[in-house]
């Protein structure tokens, strides 16, 4: 089975070529790909398959040609992550299943239909616009942190980390607790600390986060547009652009009337062949 490993900010994913939706993807096979020690090791599958030939992508095959199936590294299915869909483009660019341009290419998500473009050097996404909800909190290690439910296609919890407490000091080896009632389907946990001034944005804010069914990560594109949505918020601004410091690097969010675009860096970094019954 061939591969290709790849990431945008440290969140790396494992990719699959599979055009006509002939591989047999299971649990058990993402997270054997997915662990570090005795597969190939990322926080998520990307399977590269046309919209046509995936049953969660047919909807929307008249408006896309490629569905970007994304699995978690617990093999859980996720409905969309913002990194990923840079380094899906990426593949999609290098491989030539996709031609740049200036153009945006459409992709097809269990979120729904997503553009993604060429930014200079990096890769930039168009997400739908995060949506706010209700206040809610997350327990660390007994403490209580409360932050704001953001929906990006799939659900956010960003919270403030308090003043005189290091977000590099957060344990973040377990799972934070959370209200089930506001989010059955579990949730992405976002801690933020104030970042510098920096001239041209409009915020900017240091993040980790915790990926439901992948554990701390060192980025999540998602998160960083949910995050930037309350910094805005906050700062009393319904638009403009905010730099998101992630453990792996910088993301920088541009808020819009109509929707979230996600820029950054997006490589690849081997390929290779997998030897299936070696993962059982």
């Amino acid at each position: 089975m061939e591969f290709t490993k790849g990431h945008g900010t440290g969140n790396d994913f494992v990719i699959l070529p599979d055009p006509d939706g002939t591989l047999e993807l299971t649990p058990d096979l993402v997270a054997a790909l997915c662990d570090r020690r005795e597969g190939i090791g990322g926080d998520g599958v990307l399977r590269v398959v046309r919209a046509a030939r995936h049953p969660d992508g047919a909807a929307l095959a008249g408006a896309a040609e490629w569905f970007m199936d994304y699995w978690n590294s617990d093999g859980s299915v996720a409905e969309m992550c913002g990194n990923g869909a840079r380094v899906f483009l990426r593949y999609l660019l290098e491989t030539g299943l996709a031609v740049p341009s200036e153009a945006a290419l459409p992709l097809a998500t269990r979120a729904g239909l997503v553009r993604a473009r060429v930014a200079g050097e990096e890769l930039a996404v168009e997400m739908r616009r995060p949506r706010l909800a209700d206040s809610s909190f997350a327990v660390l290690g007994g403490l209580a942190l409360p932050g704001t439910a953001v929906d990006v296609g799939n659900p956010h919890l960003v919270c403030p980390v308090p003043a005189g407490l290091e977000l590099a000091a957060l344990d973040l080896t377990r799972a934070p607790e959370f209200d089930p009632a506001i989010f059955p389907a579990g949730v992405n946990v976002e801690f933020i600390s104030p970042g510098s001034p920096t001239d041209g944005l409009d915020g900017h804010v240091r993040m980790r986060v915790y990926e439901r069914g992948s554990a701390e990560t060192r980025s999540c594109g998602t998160g960083a547009c949910a995050v930037a949505a309350v910094v805005l918020r906050d700062a009393g601004r319904d638009t403009g652009v905010v730099a998101v410091d992630v453990p792996g690097g910088r993301l920088v969010v541009t808020q819009t009337a109509q929707s979230c675009w996600l820029a950054g860096p997006a490589v690849l970094v081997a390929s290779g062949a997998v030897t299936r019954a070696a993962l059982a």
